[in-house]
């Protein structure tokens, strides 16, 4: 009987064959926390350790809040910075043109690599399944006594496969699909599963459209979720140079590996759609809610803030004016310089938008354009839940890259296939 990836990724970092449900320990490639690594560091000197196991293998991204919004964010900033010091952790991306969002900055840096075994104290860690690692996030608790020990333990997940063939009618993208996805399987569709996601579909993606499927794998249960270490991957590991371990290995899954469930998607029967309030898995269709009026629109976020999302973005609302309050983040200083060489920067600001610096920004209600009472966003975003970008009587609707610049021309929920 064949493998599936996770039991091919975890035998492989436990040393030996493992299958479905059984319980290993692993010591992870690389171990990411970002601004929550205040709080872990003081987790982690409760336990009386002195030193972090493998300080090379530990790596800080500052960027939930930043730069600090307040003194408390200010404080916990401070506390990462002294701990990276104080444990010689070379991998820091302080608030310095170097840094974003740490899901893309894990990607952009060469952390993420095919059959490495990595975790994070973020929900989205299994955004790096992209590359094909086995990555996923894990407490903080957890984190702590990985830092103590270097080791973690998990139990196999069982596997699901979703097969996804054809491509993508004009005006639609990664992120319908996988919004329509998460409505069809729900919230807990994949509880503690491996998902795979395979099949010409997939190949013909980017790896940015890669990263949108595998970013929200945790908003259907999955503990990790992965797309084939293909070409595409492999190049562009080769082109960046900047691999920060050559212990990585190409893994996919046998022909006759044994899954839990399998489905099957053509990309040409998706359409625009959106999850609304306050649900991720709330999905419907951009009939359903088209002409929805809106407060505001959020083009960022570790889902959706690459510089083919902005692109995307950009070609709609060229030479348009925007008619609610419009907020771009792009996902990494990187992304950012990018799109200021391509001219993008000229088309936002030209329509309206404002730009701010990279981050996870208003995603999680810290800064940078939460809402007030009673108002509604269109976002690109992961999660919807009440409360998630401000006040707790407002609203979210998650959507792709174009719908938000469609919506936010109208100022109001529009479907992009009618801006193109």
């Amino acid at each position: 009987m064949g493998k599936t990836f996770a039991e091919k990724a975890l035998g492989r970092a436990a040393g030996y064959e493992v299958t479905a449900n059984q319980v290993v320990t692993v010591e992870p490639d690389f171990c990411m926390s970002h601004d929550n690594g205040a709080p872990i560091a003081r987790t982690f000197k409760k336990i009386g350790v002195k030193n972090v196991k493998y300080p090379e293998r530990i790596c800080f991204i500052l960027d939930h809040a930043i730069p600090a919004p307040s003194s408390d964010h200010a404080v916990n900033h401070k506390e990462v910075r002294e701990f990276v010091k104080e444990q010689g952790v070379p991998h820091f991306y302080d608030v310095k043109s170097e840094g974003g969002v740490c899901h893309q900055k894990m990607c952009e840096e060469g952390f993420a690599l095919p059959g490495l075994v990595m975790v994070g104290s973020d929900s989205h860690t299994c955004t790096y399944g992209a590359y094909g690692a086995f990555s996923t996030g894990i407490g903080r608790s957890e984190m702590a006594a990985v830092w103590a020990t270097g080791k973690i333990w998990f139990k196999v997940p069982e596997s699901m496969k979703v097969v996804v063939t054809g491509k993508f009618k004009p005006g639609v993208s990664a992120k319908d699909f996988i919004l329509k996805f998460i409505g069809d399987v729900r919230a807990d569709g994949a509880d503690y599963m491996s998902v795979e996601f395979c099949g010409p579909g997939i190949e013909e993606m980017s790896i940015a459209e890669r990263m949108t499927l595998c970013n929200m794998g945790i908003e259907f249960g999955a503990k990790n979720a992965v797309c084939p270490p293909d070409k595409k991957v492999l190049d562009t590991i080769k082109e960046r140079g900047n691999a920060k371990t050559d212990k990585w290995e190409a893994l996919w899954a046998d022909e006759d590996a044994v899954y839990a469930a399998e489905y099957h998607y053509d990309l040409g029967d998706i359409t625009p759609g959106v999850a609304k309030p306050h649900k991720v898995d709330n999905y419907a269709a951009i009939e359903e809610v088209k002409g929805t009026p809106i407060h505001e629109a959020f083009l960022g976020s570790c889902t959706n803030g690459r510089i083919e999302d902005l692109r995307a973005a950009a070609a709609l609302l060229k030479g348009k004016q925007v008619a609610v309050r419009t907020v771009v983040i792009p996902a990494s200083w990187i992304v950012y310089r990018q799109a200021m060489k391509e001219g993008l920067f000229d088309i936002f600001l030209d329509a309206g938008c404002i730009i701010c610096n990279p981050g996870c920004g208003p995603c999680m209600g810290n800064h940078e354009g939460i809402l007030a009472p009673g108002e509604a966003a269109i976002s690109t975003a992961n999660r919807n839940f009440k409360g998630r970008m401000g006040d707790k009587e407002s609203f979210i609707y998650l959507a792709s890259p174009m719908t938000v610049a469609a919506s936010a021309i109208k100022g109001e929920i529009s479907d992009p296939r009618e801006a193109l």
